[in-house]
């Protein structure tokens, strides 16, 4: 059986818009042998709406480019490049097109969407068309979202002003090994079912073999990613895909002399305790056994 799955940009085309000036290109999905991930890329274009509906998974995002307007009950959000943002499970909402070039998003949803039950997604009655607000994570009224912006990344760097654009503490930098994560969507901003966040690796970032008892998504935004996934060896660059369900044993390198960057979720929340099985502490074990 699959337990993991690598996509190149050019290997799953763009679909068209549809009539209404939407699309979405599937990356990891239920024929992939997924249960808790679906990941996509989505864009809209200006004048490009998707009507009110709710679904019965939660949903996150990261803007990627561009600009899209998303109305909830609660009232209308403008998202730009690096706003980020959850929708809890059974939360009507719509989305509309803003600025002046089309917008372009990363949607995570879990559990996987199935389309037997016509992909767990019901229309609904349209919601008011209200002036958006922009997202400041001190404002109360957008405490489901967040902003990233690539100098979070840098631990030498963090000021009280990067700071505050964090919505948590819990989204303070994780510093380990050369490699950095900034929590982006987690348990505080409300998810019960995933987690969203940015993981940056330094030219000697590198993660030993591994699995977990749930599934992981990433998507390359930066640099050059030498990635092993059961074994196998992959080179993975900037608009790359790869998927690990659980059980997946993986790793990472940079392989570039640059930083290497991705979005990466996971899918059920990881348990507090027990998230990782590394490859070396067993083969310690083994040697410790055998002396």
């Amino acid at each position: 059986m699959t337990r993991h799955l690598v996509r190149r940009t050019a290997d799953v085309p763009e679909p068209p818009y549809d009539e209404l000036g939407y699309r979405r290109r599937t990356l990891v999905g239920e024929d992939d042998g997924s249960v808790h991930t679906g990941f996509g890329l989505c864009g809209i274009r200006p004048d490009g709406r998707v009507p009110a509906h709710v679904h019965s998974y939660e949903e996150s995002f990261h803007v990627l480019y561009g600009a899209v307007i998303l109305d909830v009950p609660e009232g209308a959000y403008l998202l730009e490049e690096g706003d980020y943002g959850l929708l809890p499970t059974g939360v009507p909402h719509a989305w509309r097109g803003a600025g002046d070039i089309a917008g372009r998003w990363a949607d995570m949803l879990a559990p996987v969407p199935r389309a037997r039950y016509g992909y767990d997604t019901q229309a609904v009655p349209e919601l008011p068309v209200r002036d958006p607000v922009r997202i400041d994570v001190r404002d109360p009224r957008t405490r489901s979202f967040g902003h990233f912006e690539t100098a979070q990344m840098d631990p030498g760097k963090q000021s009280q002003d990067l700071l505050a654009v964090s919505a948590s503490m819990r989204t303070a930098l994780l510093v380990y090994s050369g490699i950095t994560v900034k929590m982006m969507v987690d348990s505080d901003l409300g998810a019960v079912a995933s987690t969203m966040f940015m993981v940056q690796y330094a030219p000697d970032g590198a993660a030993g073999t591994h699995d977990h008892p749930f599934e992981e998504t990433y998507l390359i935004l930066e640099g050059t990613a030498d990635a092993t996934f059961d074994g196998e060896r992959y080179r993975l660059g900037p608009g790359d895909l790869a998927w690990a369900g659980a059980g997946c044993v993986h790793g990472f390198a940079n392989a570039g002399q640059g930083p290497l960057r991705w979005l990466e979720t996971q899918a059920p929340q990881p348990p507090s305790r027990h998230s990782y099985r590394f490859t070396r502490d067993w083969e310690y074990l083994r040697e410790v056994l055998e002396s």
